[in-house]
């Protein structure tokens, strides 16, 4: 599928020198004087190599066909992460270093969007946010209020993140998968 460079997104994957690269950075400058470019940086799907290149705006890029399947990620097993399709039940294992920071963001039961290209998987598609439990922080200070000060905290998947004073451990908070940043205190079912 050809797209327009002015079209391209952070997280795109695209074929470049004929391999699979996943958009890392995706900046559009218009300078004052000349055209405006499409500055991109990209990394390689198997190697984790880097690389860069400048677009014209209404140059033709190539996005990868993909596939997109439902699966649940189950357990994780060594080195892998097992994750089963919502339709088959097939059972594939996916490396914890393939999946990068996205380890982080998955507990038991999480549905995700899997991506395939020529039937191996080659990245996943998180939801915008989860919520998962504070761990380890430092005490609630009774005093606290909502201020734009934070204090570090550790999530029960190693995620560590800065969250507001008046959280403490135990409690659930929501944390967009995008940027790694708290977003909100979850109210807890009691």
């Amino acid at each position: 599928m050809k797209l327009k460079a002015v079209q391209l997104r952070k997280g795109n994957i695209i074929l470049f020198n004929n391999d699979l690269y996943v958009l890392t950075d995706v900046t559009h400058i218009t300078p004052g004087k000349g055209q405006a470019v499409v500055q991109t940086k990209m990394k390689h799907i198997q190697t984790g190599q880097n690389a860069e290149k400048r677009y014209r705006p209404d140059e033709n890029v190539e996005k990868a066909e993909l596939e997109t399947r439902k699966m649940e990620y189950i357990y994780e097993d060594g080195d892998n992460f097992i994750f089963m399709d919502q339709e088959t039940y097939e059972q594939i294992p996916i490396n914890k270093d393939f999946l990068g920071d996205a380890v982080f963001y998955l507990l038991p039961n999480t549905v995700v969007d899997v991506n395939f290209y020529k039937e191996k998987p080659i990245g996943v598609e998180l939801p915008l946010s989860v919520d998962l439990k504070v761990v380890e922080t430092e005490p609630t200070l009774k005093t606290a209020t909502v201020t734009s000060s934070y204090k570090p905290a550790v999530l029960e998947t190693g995620l560590k993140v800065q969250i507001p004073p008046f959280i403490g451990e135990g409690e659930i908070v929501r944390i967009d998968t995008r940027d790694g940043k708290y977003l909100e205190r979850v109210k807890t079912k009691e």
